[in-house]
């Protein structure tokens, strides 16, 4: 069987779409599958083209298996609204006029971003294939939801042609149950929509001892970490926490903020102003490399801004940091929310209630029987979300889509 997947996101970035699309991936070429993904060169959050790479037309290279096809697609940073459109409209052209030389059973596409899937339903139709809508995001309406894009006209017919495109899937896969829950609610089918939620490799992220070079590095010994390890996205608050942290009185606490994105510059610059002495801002690093950062930090962070659509989002390094044993301090609300309460793998506070954070925090850093607990709970959720598991369970229902196609 050959799957083509599409993608924008892919390794040496870094952000959840690369690494879940790259570890499904790889779970299926051991499964003898054959898998080929056509995406970008890498240049996110920046638009910057990773050192070693060149924006061509078209480039093929093996990446533990599977066969990357790189395709050249205008690149912008990942901020603002119309040039983004453009970066991910040069990408949907581009990955067509490619994907119709490939050869293959079935196409997934990913969203975000949207566009991806255009690629994948006119894919569809001109090979007479299958395709499978992999739903990351509620796309257009995350949109509204940050304020990205102010025209509500523009909103609503890009809605209308998302659930045209949902209803011409030969199957949805949503990576929450909330995100199925708005399709039904929608008008589109039950039996249409699957879902298999993000997870982690735990192979990779594993309980380890704290990495001691790191500490040092950084001189950060005797410290209680709060660690921020991802995306600095417009939807995850990140100006809200660096306001809070001017509150906290107890100096052993400290803030690590690894990654980059839209909301960057604007939380150094609010950190600088507010003369914080208490927080740590370093910029991206390779996956590989989380571990370690992640294993010095004695919990996790993971904020979003307080609203209703937001509700329906799961943060994926809530997984990871309960693989490596660390509490999650969670700012969501909904079904992310429910699976740290389920598990009891962190603490959750209102989104944006900096009274509530500031306590939830302080309790972790004190209550010590409750971190204990805490930690408990983080080994078995990262059981019950073990990347490895999902990743079958999708390869199966593609195997029953091709299946019923061949009969």
């Amino acid at each position: 069987m050959k799957i083509l997947f599409l993608t924008d996101n892919f390794p040496p970035e870094v952000n959840a779409p690369a690494t879940r699309t790259y570890e499904h991936c790889l779970e299926w070429i051991s499964k003898g599958v054959d898998v080929t993904v056509i995406t970008c060169n890498p240049n996110f959050p920046h638009g910057h083209l990773y050192k070693g790479y060149k924006n061509k037309f078209y480039q093929k290279e093996q990446i533990d298996g599977i066969e990357v096809i790189r395709i050249w697609t205008y690149m912008t940073a990942n901020r603002g609204f119309f040039k983004r459109v453009f970066d991910y409209l040069s990408y949907a052209i581009v990955a067509l006029l490619v994907g119709v030389f490939q050869k293959f059973d079935i196409i997934v596409a990913t969203s975000p971003q949207f566009f991806t899937t255009w690629t994948g339903w006119s894919l569809s139709k001109l090979k007479r294939k299958p395709w499978i809508f992999e739903l990351r995001d509620i796309w257009p309406e995350s949109l509204r939801t940050v304020g990205a894009i102010k025209y509500e006209n523009i909103i609503n017919f890009l809605e209308k042609i998302e659930l045209g495109l949902y209803r011409d899937s030969t199957k949805v896969i949503a990576v929450t149950e909330a995100f199925k829950r708005n399709l039904i609610a929608r008008g589109i089918k039950a039996d249409k929509i699957s879902v298999i939620t993000n997870g982690s490799n735990n192979k990779l992220f594993r309980e380890r001892p704290k990495n001691q070079k790191i500490i040092d590095e950084l001189q950060l010994n005797g410290k209680f970490i709060v660690g921020y390890i991802g995306t600095h996205g417009m939807a995850h608050s990140l100006p809200f926490i660096i306001k809070s942290i001017k509150k906290i009185k107890d100096s052993s606490i400290h803030f690590l903020f690894v990654g980059d994105g839209a909301s960057k510059q604007e939380i150094i610059k609010l950190a600088n102003e507010l003369k914080l002495t208490n927080i740590t801002f370093l910029d991206s690093i390779s996956k590989d490399k989380v571990p370690d950062y992640l294993s010095i930090c004695d919990i996790s962070l993971a904020p979003l801004k307080r609203n209703e659509n937001f509700k329906t989002v799961i943060p994926s390094k809530i997984f990871e940091a309960s693989s490596m044993g660390k509490p999650t301090l969670l700012g969501v609300e909904g079904e992310a929310q429910k699976i740290i309460e389920k598990y009891n793998a962190g603490l959750c506070f209102l989104p944006e209630d900096e009274d509530d954070f500031l306590l939830k925090l302080k309790i972790l850093k004190d209550k010590k029987n409750i971190y204990n607990s805490c930690q408990k709970g983080c080994k078995e959720l990262a059981k019950a979300y073990d990347r490895k598991r999902l990743a079958q369970e999708m390869l199966q229902i593609i195997k029953d889509i091709v299946s019923s196609k061949e009969k």
